[in-house]
């Protein structure tokens, strides 16, 4: 779409929004049904469209993107009318006779930028929540997944009118032509890269956003730690999506007295879970582009992989990979790896552990295999990061009793069920004073001291 044509979308969802007809829950919730009918109507071709994009196979497809969606849908049409209502709220006796409440309305027009690693739920679902708030939306997929985009697109073109809910396709162009345009809130999952550039161009015109963004989330795996079942845990959320998953175990830090045992286990089990031959199982992803393909193959030392290393250019596949001796030097430590690349770093003192970790950017996500009750407390407590898990890893994600985001580095704000609506909605403070009586302790004249007292009491 060129400018002009994004204008003048953002005008009419402005002009509809203004009518009001956004606002009754009994809309919104009408919206978010048609919205939960057009997913299992076109959910074959969802999942088609998944796996041309990423190789990503039937059953986790299901799994991870429309079957996280429909959930998401399903607790809000059980909540909204709940959320839409006042709450009420305490009022000092200085105020009275007043009634205090709060109420959430929607922010307006909002934006939702989503990635290409889980491009139909990460979509879907902040548009789900932004809905349910009662605002318009906007949505731009990544352009690295246009088969999905284009289900997407069509999906929501036949859901909802254009003055309601819009997707623009498309690739930088449109993005920085959305982002040059003033929206009542944004609402991003991507990179620190692009987010901060999305930062930048919402502080010109003072817009509230949400980042969801990324980093390198460590996994913990303690001394006592049950290492069968930490392997095959890890194993299935580092290599889920081929490693395309922001929330991924990133690095593993192993205590040493288990590692070689650790690591014996994570090869048996990328055998049961993937094959002998993963490249020619037809459930294993693939990396989205031979840009991200390329840099992959760059992050893996040969001579420190004790298992996988096996690439395939023609299909951007590269087999689940296991590093060890591994040192914070390396390559594959100096970014981000988001694929199948697991390193497998040592250490001896738990409290050193944590130490160098307060000493690093926050990540999006923390896990600690242990059984230690100190550590859980110490790691849960001291460290800031996004999210995470004890004894498991990712699953903290798939809920919508608890609000899902990034702090510092790896993103501002949350979402999923109740943090999702009021991520989209601003929380109005309102004092309703009554008429039949005025207290006139502050009006002036100030000159009665009892006045000063009897204030000062009602005011505790």
């Amino acid at each position: 779409m060129t400018n002009r044509e994004i204008e003048t979308l953002l005008q009419s969802q402005r002009e509809f929004y203004r009518t009001g007809n956004t606002i009754p829950t009994a809309f919104r919730i009408a919206q978010l049904k048609k919205l939960y009918a057009a997913i299992q109507k076109y959910e074959p071709e969802i999942l088609r469209a998944l796996t041309e994009d990423l190789g990503k196979g039937q059953y986790e497809g299901f799994m991870c993107e429309t079957g996280l969606a429909l959930t998401e849908i399903s607790w809000l049409l059980r909540n909204t009318k709940r959320l839409s209502r006042r709450k009420t709220v305490p009022t000092p006796l200085a105020q009275f006779p007043s009634h205090s409440y709060t109420q959430a309305v929607p922010y307006g027009n909002t934006l939702i930028m989503s990635p290409w690693n889980y491009p139909f739920l990460l979509t879907v679902e902040p548009l789900a929540d932004a809905i349910a708030a009662g605002n318009t939306a906007i949505i731009k997929p990544s352009a690295y997944s246009p088969a999905t985009g284009a289900v997407i697109r069509t999906m929501l073109e036949e859901c909802f009118p254009k003055e309601y809910v819009a997707v623009v396709t498309g690739g930088r162009e449109e993005n920085a032509s959305l982002l040059a345009q003033k929206f009542d809130f944004i609402f991003f999952t991507g990179s620190q890269a692009v987010g901060k550039e999305v930062l930048r161009k919402a502080a010109e015109h003072l817009t509230p956003v949400v980042l969801e963004l990324g980093g390198k989330s460590p996994c913990i795996v303690d001394a006592d730690a049950d290492i069968q079942l930490a392997a095959r845990r890890i194993v299935f959320g580092k290599y889920l999506n081929c490693g395309q998953t922001c929330v991924a175990p990133d690095y593993i830090l192993c205590h040493t007295s288990v590692r070689d045992a650790f690591v014996t286990e994570v090869v048996r089990q990328i055998k049961l879970q993937y094959g002998e031959k993963p490249l020619e199982n037809p459930d294993y992803g693939r990396i989205i582009n031979p840009r991200h393909f390329t840099r992959l193959c760059g992050l893996m030392d040969k001579k420190k992989t004790v298992h996988g290393g096996e690439t395939d250019p023609d299909t951007c596949q590269i087999a689940p990979t296991v590093m060890v001796d591994v040192t914070p030097e390396d390559p594959v430590m100096g970014q981000e790896i988001f694929g199948p690349i697991m390193p497998v770093l040592t250490f001896e003192d738990f409290d050193t552990v944590l130490s160098d970790l307060k000493g690093k950017e926050k990540p999006l996500a923390l896990y600690l295999f242990s059984y230690n009750w100190r550590h859980i407390r110490r790691v849960t407590k001291e460290l800031s990061y996004g999210g995470g898990c004890i004894n498991d890893v990712i699953i903290h994600l798939a809920t919508s009793a608890m609000g899902f985001g990034g702090v510092g580095e790896s993103g501002m704000g949350a979402y999923h069920g109740k943090d999702g609506f009021l991520a989209f909605s601003h929380t109005k403070s309102i004092v309703d004073k009554k008429t039949w009586f005025d207290l006139p302790m502050r009006y002036q004249p100030y000159t009665s001291k009892l006045f000063r007292k009897l204030l000062h009491m009602f005011l505790k």
